[in-house]
């Protein structure tokens, strides 16, 4: 199918644009606002009402651009990302991925595992085959799931090592025997399964593992072909086409028991879909969403009938059903009603049609004739209400659920980096497979071409933290730098790799420095370093991978950053991270390496410093500042700066093995022990450790 798209590109990868420099509404066929300037505020004049409530949607949602530079955080994200994995493909899905960035958005990220491919019909099947292949058979009875037949060739070859089921001469992959092969692997911050995701210990961050088709189901074809005005544009159409689907780990609600049926998921379909928004169809999209948290949720009977799911396929539905120029800023409330009547008819018939297969009724299981009566009351007052009451109940800062708001007045640009020092580095990454350093070179190459390709200022700065974030890993997985015969060369490489490093923040880079010269038994250098690096650690720093919430943080942050300062230079001065040693790192102590033996592991950064200079004082004989350095862990540990529930098991195994140094055997019991009474995020070598000390 040929439509003559704009920028289409005929690349399997989910982001592929980038390379060139290509505007963004280009890219995705975003029709603009035409409205500028005087014109902007002229088209509120028949109403103030609507352009009050356009003023509040712009400080919730963001602006234009503040929108278009999450959406483009995310996607150069997973492009890196995917650099240098072959094993998985991470995308980015969800309402913070797709831009819109309100008070308690998750992060939702999905891995999709390249080890299979699943095809919609046996003449799909390209010959030479290298994968697992997987057939897709739809369910006619549930139209939105399907089930997933190994190739009948490979039925004998795969029965008994493939996590399938067999029915009679068939073999389908169990979605739950898929689940269990994740429950094993390590991450690098502790993830508990809910449903078919894993999520972090404050269930901010979901995981969900899966698998992709190249094709769209069968029931799905139809939707490339169907009727429609101006919206979705032909480009996005084609590129979704292209794309296909991914396949969830996750079954009807009304057959819990039946683990061979494996929902259809159009994730990256809908975040090119919503990508196209124009802002005003955005603003509509957020003022939905707003509507649901501040509205309806606020009643317990109906909490959990309606999800933001049901309330963007409104949206999807209306777009593509009345002309894109209804969606001028000056008509945001009117297109929310056009919505609202949507989803008001759909909870009405207890059928809400999926946006792709309309076949697939999405209420089932959620709302039907016994329990939508209520939800239709609150729905009707919402209409009722009109503009002003609507305005009221979401905005008014007297409001019970006015919480959910901005706890303080920031810039547009603070909002921007307390998001990217949120998701910089997002846990749950998978730390089972090793990864090369020519992997580690591929992802510095994309990053390099990114940085010189970018237009916005933000994406290039953001494109500078991710090479002296690449940076800080290819230089563990250089020879060691004692390696004889070629010592002056490999320290050359290590000294320029990790100069760049230390523009990652404030003191990670410079904490891989005063490891490098521990390694390389320059025990004053580390000592004159972690002086430095203490020196810079303060308590109002940002912590980063973590949601902002001190307000003494937040303060300090707004009181010394300005408009003029670059991401980098913010992020060199403001923010510090753990030190991250990879899988058998070149750069960890000696004394350490059992701990990297087959995992990574991150270490808070004052807590690193303070080893660094116990080791130092050691290896030197200096035995009073020796002592000093461990009572300085000791305080570290018990005060929790910068260590976090996912690090302090961790810490507590180091603190052990430094008393083990000392010659404080019992002192080194109790750590592995405490250690190993952490919750959740126990120390892999603790109990190893623990065994050694009395050669258990």
């Amino acid at each position: 199918m040929n439509r003559n798209s704009r920028n289409q590109d005929n690349s399997e990868e989910v982001n592929s644009y980038g390379i060139k420099k290509t505007t963004y509404w280009k890219i995705y066929g975003v029709k603009r606002f035409p409205y500028r300037g005087k014109r902007l505020l002229q088209c509120f004049e028949s109403d103030p009402r609507e352009e009050y409530l356009y003023e509040q949607l712009v400080t919730t949602v963001g602006t234009e651009i503040d929108i278009r530079k999450r959406q483009r955080l995310f996607i150069i994200k997973d492009m890196i990302f995917n650099a240098y994995q072959p094993n998985y493909t991470r995308i980015a899905s969800g309402s913070l991925a797709e831009g819109l960035n309100l008070p308690g958005s998750d992060v939702d990220i999905m891995y999709v595992n390249n080890h299979y491919d699943v095809i919609r019909s046996v003449s799909n099947i390209k010959h030479p085959i290298h994968r697992r292949t997987l057939v897709m058979e739809t369910d006619i009875d549930h139209p939105g799931f399907t089930k997933l037949r190994f190739r009948a060739v490979e039925v004998n070859a795969h029965c008994r090592c493939h996590p399938g089921i067999c029915t009679g001469k068939r073999l389908y992959l169990s979605r739950t025997k898929f689940l269990d092969e994740y429950k094993n692997l390590t991450y690098t911050s502790p993830l508990s399964m809910h449903g078919p995701c894993l999520s972090n210990q404050t269930n901010s961050v979901d995981i969900a593992f899966c698998l992709r088709c190249k094709y769209l189901p069968q029931n799905a074809l139809p939707w490339g072909f169907r009727r429609r005005l101006q919206w979705p544009p032909d480009c996005v159409i084609d590129s979704i086409i292209q794309y296909g689907c991914l396949l969830v780990p996750i079954g009807p609600k009304t057959k819990p028991d039946d683990h061979l049926l494996w929902r259809l998921s159009f994730s990256v379909a809908e975040k090119k879909l919503v990508h196209s928004f124009n802002f005003t169809q955005f603003l509509c999209y957020g003022l939905l969403k707003l509507m649901l948290k501040r509205i309806v949720n606020t009643h317990d009977v109906v909490k959990d009938l309606l999800c933001s799911y049901f309330l963007k396929t409104s949206l999807f539905w209306i777009s593509e059903e009345v002309d894109i120029e209804t969606f001028q800023l000056s008509k945001v409330y009117y297109c929310f009603t056009l919505c609202l009547d949507k989803i008001i008819s759909w909870v009405t018939t207890c059928y809400c049609p999926n946006y792709f297969i309309p076949e697939h009724n999405m209420f089932l299981g959620k709302i039907n004739h016994r329990n939508n009566k209520i939800l239709l009351c609150v729905l009707e007052s919402i209409k009722s209400g009109g503009i002003t009451g609507l305005t009221n109940n979401i905005f008014a800062p007297n409001k019970e659920n006015h919480c959910l708001s901005r706890t303080y007045n920031e810039s547009s640009f603070i909002l921007l980096d307390f998001l990217v020092y949120r998701v910089i580095d997002l846990p749950g990454s998978m730390t089972t497979f090793s990864i090369g350093i020519t992997k580690y070179l591929k992802g510095l190459v994309l990053a390099d071409s990114l940085l010189k390709s970018e237009t916005s200022t933000f994406i290039i700065n953001f494109c500078k933290y991710l090479i002296a974030s690449i940076s800080k890993y290819i230089a563990q997985r250089l020879p060691t730098p004692n390696t004889r015969g070629e010592t002056n060369s490999i320290r050359k490489c290590y000294h320029k790799l990790i100069q760049k490093s230390i523009k990652s923040d404030a003191v990670s880079g410079w904490l891989l420095y005063a490891s490098y010269y521990y390694v390389t038994r320059q025990y004053n250098a580390t000592l004159k370093l972690t002086d430095y690096i203490l020196s810079k650690c303060s308590p109002d720093m940002i912590f980063l991978n973590t949601i902002v919430k001190t307000d003494s943080v937040i303060t300090f942050y707004k009181h010394n950053v300005h408009t003029s300062m670059t991401l980098n230079e913010k992020m060199t001065i403001f923010t510090v991270d753990n030190v991250n040693y990879l899988y058998n790192s070149s750069l960890i102590p000696e004394e350490l390496q059992l701990e990297v033996e087959n995992h990574k592991i991150d270490i808070p950064p004052v807590f690193m410093s303070y080893c660094l200079r116990f080791l130092c004082y050691h290896h030197l004989g200096d035995i009073s500042n020796r002592r000093q350095a461990l009572r300085d862990l000791y305080l570290t540990v018990n005060n929790g700066q910068f260590i976090t529930p996912t690090s302090h098991s961790d810490s507590l195994t180091i603190l052990g093995v430094c008393n083990e140094i000392s010659g404080y055997k019992d002192a080194a019991y109790d750590c592995y022990v405490k250690s190993l009474e952490v919750f959740k995020s126990k120390c892999r070598t603790a109990e190893i450790r623990k065994l050694k000390l009395f050669d258990i």
